[in-house]
């Protein structure tokens, strides 16, 4: 039994824990950072300013603190002693000021005592609960792992943020006051909460964008060619159900309604801005827009983070000063956006084309590619129910908007067109959710524009630069696509046909050639064309002609009419050995388009009202007359989609098949392990870059370090003369081997350092000079170590585990078959850490010679479950020791099972920790 608990992942934040953007439960915004003792006069008026109720409920005093006291919370100098959080919004004057802070005080090296106040005028909000979230998280990196807390017992709303938090809380009462005592260790109660939250207060700051009741363009102009008179017209032409207000100093009437000179002459409330002036007029208008209570702005203007250093700076100015006023961006550098629903009937953007109404959303970076589209959409008939350009990301993401359209009743289907993935991190935590419940297809442009890094290691040298994407994307659900196209196509599936609950395809069609072109697609695709059940061939045979094939595909002939293909795909629908079908038809006879349309239409109606509602049904009409609307069926319940061609029709299937499959897998798992040694692991790659600065670790030092979380690097070790590694042999038992331990030859092997199957101590001996010999001839002999004595292994496969670090996506866990065979063939998969014990297993399966794991030919399996728990421990391992760069373990010998692995070499190379200040080496 593997000692393991369930580890339960706090989700990451947008920014960082320690400052960034927060969003309260109105769906406003503030900022959050460490306090510094610059904030020493601003938190004395934040104090001073608080009601004399709330300060007695903070400091047991209707007095104000000292400004010692104060002092003491603002020292940022050691949080292991005191630590202070402070929240804060733009007042009307443009002053920053506090609206909250939190902080707590060490009590023991592991207990702390927290306290949090906020401004009598935030109360409500969740500011609370979302500083005690931050703070506990915090708390838990500095070493504390219990936090206290004493308030006046009548303080009812700080003990409901405690209760409310999800942490285990006990409460003791004496003489009015209550302490409460609780951990901070995440649990699963505690981490829902945080995540319930995250969603239910980031989708209430996304709602003004979409539902506004009103809309006021700053920059409306009446010249038809601007931006901003197309903005008026789209709000104007597309009937939004609400006001608009066209803001320009500069005109008093544009598209026949009264403009205003400013966002404050407006008399009405405004729910969102859209921002279309010059650059440099941007930010007067988010503070015209932030005076006038705007909740939601979107920035068409373009000129910042996308043109150079200045631009980006401005944006980041842009974006601070819009949070501090509560408010959230989309752009800038975007198109805009769009709610096809009748009763908001909202066209924001400078599109010209407005979709039908439906239920699929769609994102895009790209603008220009926004607008290509939405014409293809409305080209294709794919009803949407919102879509957005979300340009330069710079505040609302990718993220925030599958938030939003997770609980948007409206939308079934997410489409995402990405072209840069900010918060890796935060997207998998969200889109693995989503998933569940709406499947989310995406196209990531940029899949070659890098190559391959150079690096010391096989596993960086194997991941090339897509490889964390579609990593990623398999671990999270996310149907990825090559093209738009096959975007749309598959979008049109999902919005309208069932998932399917196995992966055999029936196919009718009307002629043999796109038959077997779509046979072959789905059996590329991985699907099964199985022969249709003896039953099922007999129904077929009574009505088809005798030239018909009746296997699968079914071949009706060239001459089928409209009744043979309504009753042949009533009668594949039905049957119980198939669970999708494919209709295929080519005009090459007499009958009319129209009647086999028809047809079609009734033999799926029909299969469905005598059971085969769970089975999704395509059509491939091969017409001249271009793009085929789809089919409806049961006057528009459902509607059947249409492909020009089968080998489209195929990879649908293939595709929503695997999404499926992977709904009905049991949620992921990610164990912590309790046998391990973090605190050396991480000691001994700090030493190691205290004295020789980063690089590879020796192989002393590897072995220790996998030693720590108790991976098998099995008996032996490292020698630095003849002697040792006799009496190493000596001691581990013979047969041994003995290979060259040096930090800086990798390939030991070219150089005749390894040698196996050594019987005695002389052999030894003479194996261990004659590596010395080699080095001093090359004149390397100071990059010797010693060598690695270790017994050898006999049977087993050879696989490898592998790790290498992505700048952005952080550690990626390689797992194939080892020994010469990963750099000959190449058979390996990747995941993005954290793994889950669902994501080893599909590791395992997923490589092509999974079947040599099984056993194969008379050679016994290999143990897959000491395999999998090595993916496992080596995941936790990068995880909680940043300082690893790369690691290889190649070979490892899989044991039969029961008898487990042995890594037969390890490599590890390490780097200081980014998140903490590098301590120089030695020399």
């Amino acid at each position: 039994m593997i000692p393991t608990r369930p580890l339960y992942v706090p989700p990451p934040y947008q920014d960082s824990a320690e400052r960034g953007r927060l969003i309260l439960r109105d769906g406003t915004t503030a900022n959050i950072y460490v306090a510094t003792p610059a904030d020493e006069p601003r938190l004395i008026a934040f104090f001073k300013g608080l009601s004399a109720e709330s300060r007695r409920s903070r400091f047991f005093s209707d007095s104000k603190p000292g400004e010692s006291a104060i002092g003491q919370m603002c020292d940022d100098s050691d949080p292991t002693k005191v630590f202070t959080m402070i929240v804060t919004r733009f007042s009307e004057d443009g002053e920053e000021r506090i609206i909250a802070t939190g902080s707590y005080f060490a009590v023991t090296e592991s207990v702390a005592e927290v306290a949090v106040t906020v401004d009598d005028v935030f109360q409500g909000k969740g500011l609370g609960t979302l500083l005690l979230e931050r703070m506990s998280l915090l708390a838990i990196q500095h070493g504390f792992t219990e936090f206290k807390a004493i308030t006046d017992s009548a303080n009812t709303p700080m003990l409901e943020v405690f209760r409310h938090s999800g942490f285990p809380v006990t409460e003791r009462y004496e003489d009015g006051f209550v302490t409460v005592e609780f951990s901070v260790l995440p649990g699963a109660d505690s981490v829902a909460r945080t995540e319930l939250r995250d969603r239910l207060f980031t989708a209430a700051s996304i709602r003004p964008f979409f539902k506004p009741h009103s809309v006021a363009v700053i920059g409306a102009s009446r010249k038809p060619a601007s931006i901003g008179y197309r903005i008026m017209e789209g709000l104007v032409l597309n009937r939004f159900q609400g006001c608009i207000y066209p803001v320009n100093p500069n005109a008093k009437v544009i598209c026949s309604m009264r403009a205003y000179p400013s966002m404050q002459a407006i008399p009405e409330p405004v729910d969102l801005g859209v921002i279309v002036v010059p650059r440099d007029l941007v930010m007067g208008a988010v503070e015209d827009c932030a005076a006038r209570g705007v909740r939601a702005l979107i920035v068409i203007s373009a000129g910042f983070a996308e043109t150079n250093e200045d631009g980006r700076s401005l944006q980041e100015a842009v974006v601070e000063k819009a949070r501090g006023y509560g408010m959230r961006i989309i752009g800038p550098n975007c198109l805009g956006l769009l709610n096809s629903d009748p009763d908001v009937s909202l066209n924001a953007s400078f599109s010209p084309v407005f979709p039908p109404n439906g239920t699929v959303a769609m994102s895009s970076q790209s603008g220009a590619l926004g607008l290509a589209i939405l014409a293809l959409a409305k080209r294709l008939n794919l009803g949407l129910s919102t879509f957005v350009s979300i340009g330069n990301k710079a505040d609302v993401s990718g993220n925030d908007l599958l938030q939003y359209w997770e609980g948007d009743e409206k939308t079934n289907v997410i489409l995402l067109y990405m072209e840069s993935i900010k918060n890796p991190r935060r997207f998998a935590r969200i889109a693995r959710r989503v998933s569940r419940s709406k499947p989310i297809i995406c196209v990531k442009g940029g899949r070659t524009t890098a190559g391959r890094r150079a690096a010391g290691s096989h596993t960086a040298a194997l991941a090339a630069a897509d490889t964390p994407v579609e990593a990623l994307f398999r671990q999270t659900g996310v149907i990825r696509c090559d093209t738009l196209e096959e975007m749309f196509d598959l979008a049109a599936a999902l919005a309208e046909q069932p998932l399917p609950h196995g992966r055999r395809v029936g196919i009718v069609t009307n002629a043999g050639g796109p038959g077997i072109l779509c046979s072959d697609s789905c059996e590329a695709g991985g699907l099964d064309v199985p022969v249709l059940s003896e039953e099922t061939q007999a129904k077929l045979k009574k009505f088809l002609p005798a030239a018909a094939a009746v296997g699968n595909p079914v071949d009706m002939i060239a001459s089928a009419p409209p009744e043979h293909f309504r009753e042949t795909v009533e009668t594949v629908m039905l049957d119980p050995d198939i669970d999708m079908v494919i209709v295929i038809y080519i005009p090459v006879g007499t009958a009319k388009n129209d009647a086999i349309d028809e047809a079609i239409q009734e033999g799926i109606t029909s299969a469905r009202a005598k059971g085969a509602d769970s089975k999704p049904a395509l059509a491939c009409l091969m017409v001249e007359e271009g793009i085929h609307a789809p089919l409806v069926i049961n006057d528009g319940a459902e509607k059947v989609p249409v492909y020009a061609f089968p080998e489209s029709a195929a990879r649908v299937l293939s595709k929503i098949s695997e999404y499926s499959e992977w709904l009905h897998e049991p949620l992921g798992v990610i164990p912590e392990f309790t046998d391990i040694n973090t605190a050396k692991a991480r000691a001994i790659c700090r030493q190691a870059l205290s004295s020789r600065g980063p690089g590879w670790l020796s192989a002393a030092e590897t072995r220790d370090l996998l030693q720590t979380f108790r991976l098998p690097v099995g008996e032996g070790g490292v020698a630095t003369t003849a002697d040792e590694a006799v009496a190493l042999a000596e001691e581990i038992g013979y047969p041994v081997a003995v290979k060259l331990a040096s930090l800086t030859i990798v390939h030991k092997s070219d150089m005749g350092g390894v040698y196996l199957k050594l019987q005695n101590a002389d052999a030894v001996r003479k194996a261990f000079l004659e590596i010395q010999d080699k080095l001093k001839a090359n004149d390397q002999l100071e990059e010797m170590e010693g060598v690695l004595v270790q017994p050898m292994v006999s049977g087993g496969v050879e696989v490898m585990v592998g790790v290498t670090n992505d700048p952005v996506f952080g550690p990626l866990v390689a797992f194939g078959l080892g020994g010469v065979h990963v750099e000959i063939l190449a058979d390996i998969v990747f995941r993005v850490t954290p793994l889950t014990d669902q994501d080893v297993e599909k590791m395992v399966r997923e490589i092509r010679g999974h079947r040599l794991l099984q056993g194969y030919r008379g050679h016994p399996p290999a143990d897959i479950d000491a395999i999998k728990e090595i993916l496992l421990r080596i995941s936790y391992l990068v995880e909680e020791v940043p300082e690893i760069l790369e690691l290889d373990l190649n070979p490892i010998f899989a044991l039969e099972p029961g008898k487990g692995c042995r890594i037969v070499d390890a490599r590890i190379q390490v780097d200081y920790d980014p998140f903490l200040q590098p301590q120089k080496a030695t020399t």
